[in-house]
């Protein structure tokens, strides 16, 4: 088999990555290893600055997106008992929107097959060869026999896991990486939010999030244990703590009912550098990760393929490899910013198991200047919906 572009993942990076190039006239190939339905099985997060709603409109993909996406222009900050609204349409004049990243995928596989352009699900990619020459490979199984993929270039979008940045020689990466000592409990309901808008809880019990998909679909988390197991965690026992998280004037607005959904992360901060290999090309979680805390992960997946697409289109039509020469650390220069933004955000509203009373005090008045600095609020803010390409 034989295309220009191998893409190696089928979540929203490697189909955005696919519509942009095919809509460029560059023949592509995603390789997925699970099948589609479990792909949209899956739950992920669903806040899109404004860079990767934009990416969404280029693809041609965002119709349903401004009908059902929920605009949102701040979040709240709630701490000691007290709730402070960040006003990002105020700080910045910029929002942030809430759609969830299956929708996204949903949207992508069916602008895809309309063209009839469909990755090849279940389809296990083994291994990437020659990535250093003219025409890598890209060996996969399908069917139970295996099969080899020959381009010109190949994308890694298969995550932290994939075989793409695994292939790699030992020595040809440099990692960073910070593990947290504690994790995230969440829970999907079909229950109306709790707020219009997504709250972040400092609480002496622990960090707490109100968010949601839709208006009558919430999701929230509480920070939990490491050793903890969904099974110590039924219905019950999450809503009673996260009511005790929320302090009792937001608590009496929760609505309850069973979770759709239940599941524990946990967090951490990882960068593989460099993120480009003769032809092959790392993006999206294969190159890094973020904790959840400030809602990166997809956006930073979403601007790498941005400029992964543009220097691939680039180079199909001029010769140029400015870009592709270039793509490394202009993404590197965004995603580290993003690394100290979620870093901090993670630091500052988390309970911290070997940190003490000082540290706790030092925290909550952290915590007192962002709310009454609108210097420190902006700043959060501007990070929040995006910093500009």
């Amino acid at each position: 088999m034989r295309t220009q572009v191998g893409i190696i993942g089928a979540g929203p990076a490697g189909l955005i990555l696919s519509k942009l190039l095919h809509d460029a006239g560059i023949d592509n190939v995603v390789l997925e290893r699970r099948s589609a339905d479990y792909v949209l099985g899956r739950v992920r997060a669903g806040v899109l600055e404004r860079g990767t709603v934009d990416l969404l409109d280029r693809a041609g993909v965002s119709k349903r997106l401004h009908r059902e996406g929920l605009i949102h222009r701040g979040i709240d900050i709630a701490f000691e008992g007290s709730r402070h609204r960040i006003d990002f349409a105020d700080l910045t004049n910029g929002a942030v929107t809430i759609y969830g990243q299956t929708e996204i995928t949903r949207d992508l596989m069916q602008a895809l097959e309309a063209r009839a352009w469909s990755p090849l699900y279940d389809a296990e990619a083994l291994r990437v060869e020659d990535f250093g020459s003219r025409r890598p490979r890209v060996v996969f199984r399908r069917d139970g026999r295996e099969e080899m993929l020959t381009c010109d270039f190949v994308a890694g979008c298969d995550g932290f896991h994939g075989v793409s940045r695994e292939n790699l020689p030992p020595g040809a990466l440099t990692t960073y990486e910070r593990a947290y000592p504690f994790g995230w409990l969440g829970v999907l309901s079909e229950t109306p939010p709790v707020s219009d808008e997504l709250i972040y809880v400092n609480h002496e019990r622990g960090f707490a999030l109100c968010s949601m998909r839709s208006p009558t679909l919430s999701r929230y988390y509480v920070q939990c244990s490491l050793e903890d197991r969904v099974e110590d965690w039924p219905d019950e026992r999450f809503w009673e703590e996260l009511k005790l998280r929320l302090g009792p004037e937001t608590a009496s607005g929760l609505v309850t009912g069973p979770a759709l959904e239940k599941s524990i992360a946990t967090l951490r901060s990882f960068v593989a550098e460099p993120m480009r290999f003769g032809k092959l090309f790392l993006a999206g979680d294969a190159a890094h990760i973020v904790p959840p805390t400030g809602a990166k992960g997809l956006n930073l997946a979403a601007a790498d393929v941005r400029c992964l697409a543009d220097a691939l289109i680039a180079f199909f039509r001029s010769g140029s490899t400015e870009m592709l020469d270039g793509y490394s650390d202009r993404c590197l220069a965004r995603v580290w910013k993003a690394e100290r933004f979620s870093w901090w955000m993670t630091s500052l509203l988390h309970l911290f198991p070997e940190n003490g009373a000082f540290d706790r005090k030092l925290q909550l008045a952290e915590l007192e200047y962002l709310v009454s600095s609108r210097a420190a609020s902006t700043a959060l803010a501007e990070n929040y919906v995006g910093l500009p390409f």
